[in-house]
């Protein structure tokens, strides 16, 4: 076939604003395996890129050549003019990675794939995907998929979903799931609202993933709000690294697939057992400002809220307005539980809205009008603005029956309605507070809703669905405001890698990766920050008697084992021996619990002798601090309550790396036992000072040591005046 002369300008010329740019927003598109037949999506989509008005060339791609819907038909990939933006991939799996191999030829930036039979098929499909993905790299051809869903960019006419009146906007959507975004578009399209400036089917995931095309996205003018759905999110740490500089300038709001608590456990140690994956999710999309949805009903709403809105608010929590006292105590609940406040109103403010509202009203927030608007809708109008002008206020919550009351009372309220409605309105846009709307008749589509519409003033049938709206703008709010300040305190620097040190070589050198807890001590002891309690080992019964004569006192013995961590699992460990006899005792005493708990579990006991501590008063407060490396998340930090029952009061805090000192106080004022850290009921808290220091020296370690996997100190008795940690844990990395 006679190649044709390519109406795509010089790539040079182009100069993408981001790299992804012609994948996302392309000039020119080609569709390989383009199709005569109608019910194939080869057809389908060169038909749907004609009929959407896509603003640039198609190319159809088929051996026969020919001609298809009025577009000439090229033969062959490499007949395709150079520099084309994307092609549009609808052969067979088997076909893809030459296909790949030709764009490559042609300078293709990207492609979209979207056949299936790749590594979600089993083996012969992982192959066959390792191949794709090898293409990708070779070639340098940006890589959609495989079997993704499709993309859609309404501004420049791409649709290659084939929807009817999916509406364009502000909003861009990836989803792991095509169903998940049909749904989404569904109900977009059948309520009056913003809509889409980018849907991304995200599929296999080969090449681009989520952290690319959100990086993307925080370039694109055209995008204000982010949605993201995933199940499995690959490149874990990549993403929230990339959410985070990205929620700093537009919120995200994530939908997490597969919510369960259900996690593989660790039996090494309790940093790895008290936290499950979608923990470690939640609390690094915190760290990055990242807002989580947790219902399909709520997510485009919550978009919707958020489009258009100056961020960060200004004023101390959500007001809320209701016209039924139901109504107003299940939102409060609603907001408490997502931690939302509700703003102190002043009292002139009370006194004006009790003026205005009558002594049946409720004037303290929530706010009640209790009936006051059945005969007046106007009244709304009046007490929104005193609301809205109340510096507290950051946000207007109004629950309940406006833009109905002509329909529940009487015709001869419309124009009443219609008239506050404007007013609503224009007060909103005026003092530029967000105002979330809740009606149960949200649905009947009469004209006050439509006025509001006008003004950006959704309204919202489902009370749940307003007040996740409502909890969305704060979160997005304190998000913003906390990107917009200069810390105080500074970020914990990192500290460079060192050589290993001689107890993890040793380690390393007898194919271990459990540490013993001498070497884990020998390890920790080069951080003075880090207070070990002191312990000297005896390997025979003889030097136990010996050193507790030497020691005195009352004393602690726990054995070294290289099979067991958890030493009070086994008859490990003994607290309250005195004097050398019974030391020797107990030594014996411990080392057979030991051996027989190994006979039973058909392991090797491994015992190294017996740590002999003296034994310290009872603390103000145990606690457990760890770092352990998820092969997602990279390094977690684990502080919580300690001692033996860690899994079982779970009462913990996490934080993923980088930590900083505010971090750490953060994290002490979210455990349950901060109370009892403080000082309760007249009793003295503890050394806040010297944990902290603890803490960071124990997170600066795993850091400097890149071949640890989990170290853990487990019980940390704070005390008044200090901190001590009686027992360490540390495990390698496998080779």
């Amino acid at each position: 076939m006679t190649k044709h002369s390519s109406p795509v300008l010089d790539r040079v010329e182009q100069t993408p604003a981001h790299p992804l740019t012609p994948v996302f927003r392309p000039r020119s598109i080609a569709v390989v395996g383009a199709s005569w037949d109608p019910t194939k999506r080869g057809y389908q989509v060169v038909r749907g890129l004609l009929a959407r008005g896509f603003t640039g060339a198609v190319y159809p791609v088929n051996p026969r050549g020919g001609e298809l819907l009025g577009l000439p038909v090229f033969a062959d990939v490499r007949d395709l003019p150079m520099g084309v933006d994307l092609a549009v991939v609808c052969t067979p799996a088997q076909t893809v990675p030459d296909v790949i191999d030709a764009c490559g030829e042609r300078r293709v930036a990207g492609a979209l794939v979207l056949a299936v039979g790749f590594r979600e098929t089993g083996p012969a499909g992982a192959q066959l995907e390792a191949r794709l993905a090898e293409a990708s790299r070779r070639t340098g051809v940006r890589v959609v998929g495989p079997n993704t869903s499709g993309i859609m960019n309404l501004s420049v006419g791409l649709d290659l979903l084939g929807l009817d009146g999916v509406p364009s906007g502000r909003i861009a959507l990836l989803a792991q799931s095509g169903n998940i975004a049909l749904d989404l578009f569904v109900e977009a399209t059948a309520s009056a609202g913003e809509g889409f400036s980018l849907y991304v089917g995200m599929g296999n995931q080969t090449d681009l993933g989520l952290p690319d095309i959100l990086d993307y996205l925080g370039h694109d003018p055209d995008t204000q709000v982010i949605l993201v759905h995933s199940e499995n999110l690959q490149r874990g740490r990549e993403f929230l690294d990339v959410a985070r500089r990205v929620a700093a300038r537009k919120p995200i709001i994530f939908l997490k697939g597969g919510r369960t608590e259900a996690g593989e456990e660790s039996a090494r140690s309790h940093t790895g057992a008290v936290a499950t994956d979608l923990q470690l999710l939640r609390t690094g999309l915190t760290q990055a400002g990242v807002l989580e949805a947790t219902r399909t009903d709520e997510w485009l709403s919550m978009a919707r809220n958020l489009v258009g809105r100056r961020l960060p608010l200004s004023g101390e929590g959500i007001a809320v307005l209701s016209d039924g006292g139901g109504q107003a105590t299940l939102a409060a609940d609603a907001l408490s539980e997502r931690g939302v406040p509700l703003a102190p109103l002043s009292l002139r403010v009370q006194e004006r809205l009790r003026e205005l509202l009558g002594l049946a009203a409720a004037v303290s927030n929530p706010v009640d009008v209790a009936g006051a608007g059945d005969r007046d809708p106007e009244i709304f109008a009046a007490a929104l603005r005193l609301l809205l002008e109340e510096k507290t206020v950051a946000c207007v919550l109004h629950l309940g029956l406006f833009g109905g009351y002509a329909l529940r009372f009487s015709p001869t309220l419309a124009e009443v309605e219609v008239s506050a409605a404007r007013e609503i309105g224009a007060l909103a846009q005026q003092l530029g507070k967000p105002l979330v709307l809740q009606s149960i008749y949200a649905d009947s589509g009469a004209e006050p809703f439509q006025v509001l519409a006008a003004h950006g003033i959704h309204a919202h049938r489902s009370l749940e669905v307003a007040c996740a709206s409502a909890a969305a703008i704060w979160a997005a709010s304190a998000s913003a405001n906390r990107a917009s300040r200069d810390l105080p305190h500074p970020v914990m620097a990192t500290p460079p890698a060192e050589s290993g040190h001689p107890a993890l070589l040793q380690s390393i050198a007898e194919g271990r990766t459990v540490l013993l807890e001498v070497e884990v001590r020998d390890l920790l002891g080069q951080d003075e920050r880090i207070p070990l309690m002191e312990a000297r080992l005896a390997r025979t019964a003889q030097e136990a008697a010996v050193l507790a004569e030497t020691i005195g006192g009352r004393l602690a013995l726990r054995v070294v084992s290289r099979a067991f961590p958890h030493k009070t699992e086994v008859g490990g460990v003994v607290l309250g021996v005195s004097g050398g006899d019974e030391a020797a005792k107990v030594f014996d005493v411990i080392l057979a619990s030991v051996d027989a708990a190994a006979q039973i579990r058909g392991v090797e006991p491994g015992v190294e002798g017996v740590l002999l501590s003296p034994l310290l008063p009872n603390p103000t407060a145990e606690l457990l601090v760890g770092v352990r490396r998820d092969p997602s998340f990279g390094l977690v930090l684990t502080v919580g309550a300690g001692g033996t029952l860690v899994e079982v009061w779970k009462d913990v805090a996490l934080r993923l790396f980088p930590v900083t000192d505010g971090d750490v106080r953060e994290m002490l004022a979210e455990l349950r036992i901060s109370p009892l850290l403080k000082g309760y009921r007249g009793q003295p808290g503890i050394d806040e000072h010297a944990l902290e220091a603890l803490i960071l020296g124990l997170a600066d370690m795993a850091m400097r040591h890149p071949e640890l996997a989990e170290i853990e100190l487990n019980p940390v008795f704070a005390y008044p005046d200090r901190v001590v940690a009686l027992d360490a844990r540390g495990f390698l990395q496998s080779p």
